[in-house]
C-alpha cells in the first residue's frame, strides 16, 4: 500500500494480495484518523460480504471467490469504546457482469484498489443499540 495526502484527503493504492480493510486501518492508525469516510474501486479475487438479518439480529456471511471488479466501495470511520471502528460496504461484479455485495468483512486485491479516505476533525463514537442489534452512532 502506498498513499499521498492532499489536504484532508488520503489517496491510497492497495496492492495485489493485500486486504483492503487492513490497509485502511493501517493508514488511519498512522495518520490519526478517528472519523472519516472512504470511497474506492478496483479488482479483487476474494471477498467476504454479509448482510444483517434484522429479525434474528445476526450477520449472514458469504465468501466470494474469482475474478471480480470492485465497482463501488464506500464506508465510514468512527470509534467504539475508543477503538477504531470501520463500517464498509462493497459491490463486486463477476465475469457474468452480475453484481454482488453487502457489508464488507474482507476484500483481497487481485490487481489494484484505488481508495480515497477523507479525514474529519474529531471523532464519532458508536454504541451498541440492543433493540436494533447494531453499533450505532452516538451523538
Amino acid at each position: 500500500m502506498e498513499y499521498k495526502q492532499l489536504g484532508n484527503h488520503f489517496v491510497m493504492r492497495v496492492d495485489p494480495g493485500e486486504e483492503i480493510l487492513e490497509k485502511i486501518r493501517e493508514l488511519c492508525e498512522k495518520e490519526g484518523i478517528g472519523a472519516g469516510s472512504a470511497v474506492g474501486l478496483g479488482a479483487a479475487n476474494r471477498a467476504v460480504v454479509g448482510l444483517f438479518d434484522t429479525v434474528h439480529k445476526v450477520y449472514k456471511k458469504n465468501e466470494l471467490v474469482g475474478p471480480m471488479e470492485i465497482t463501488s466501495l464506500t464506508g465510514n470511520i468512527s470509534t467504539k469504546e475508543g477503538e477504531m471502528y470501520l463500517h464498509f460496504h462493497v459491490n463486486l461484479c463477476d465475469e457474468e457482469m452480475r453484481i454482488m455485495g453487502g457489508h464488507m468483512n474482507a476484500c483481497y486485491v487481485s490487481a489494484t484498489a484505488e481508495i480515497t479516505v477523507t479525514k474529519l476533525e474529531g471523532t464519532i463514537e458508536r454504541r451498541m443499540d440492543e433493540e436494533i442489534g447494531l453499533n450505532l452512532y452516538r451523538f
